[in-house]
């Protein structure tokens, strides 16, 4: 006969939201990311009007969302793969995006879930874009 499970034997689930500036489009995550990442390459800096676009990588049965969307697509600077951007009609914020490079996985900007509690980035990509004046933690991933 197995044990009755405890606190210490059952995997704890965080239950994450996010959601576009006016909260009409809306997305549950059930568990941690996949990843959470950096990237500076131009197309992100534009998305966001930052100098970079930071997202978290979730596996698509992770992720629920609700609300109407509308969609942008993006082709790669290689030219053979896209991006979907889901973003809200009524104020605009991409709340999320998916990939034909990486079926089964749903990015979320990592703003759209207004949480400072958030995991931190563990890998930075497109770092030949990175402006020269910004300083990453010591242990993240560097990948050109």
């Amino acid at each position: 006969m197995s044990p009755e499970p405890t606190v210490s034997t059952i995997p704890l689930v965080r239950t994450r939201h996010a959601a576009c500036s006016c909260e009409q489009l809306r997305l549950t995550v059930e568990g941690e990311p996949v990843r959470v990442s950096i990237c500076h390459c131009l197309a992100c800096q534009r998305r966001t009007g930052s100098v970079f676009g930071v997202q978290a990588r979730l596996d698509a049965e992770q992720v629920t969302t609700e609300g109407a969307s509308r969609q942008y697509i993006r082709v790669s600077d290689e030219g053979d793969k896209r991006a979907f951007f889901h973003f809200c009609p009524d104020c605009g914020a991409t709340v999320f995006y998916t990939t034909e490079a990486t079926p089964g996985i749903v990015a979320v900007p990592v703003g759209a879930f207004a949480d400072p509690s958030f995991p931190a980035p563990t890998r930075s990509v497109w770092e030949e874009r990175q402006h020269s004046w910004l300083r990453l933690p010591d242990d993240i991933e560097h990948v050109s």
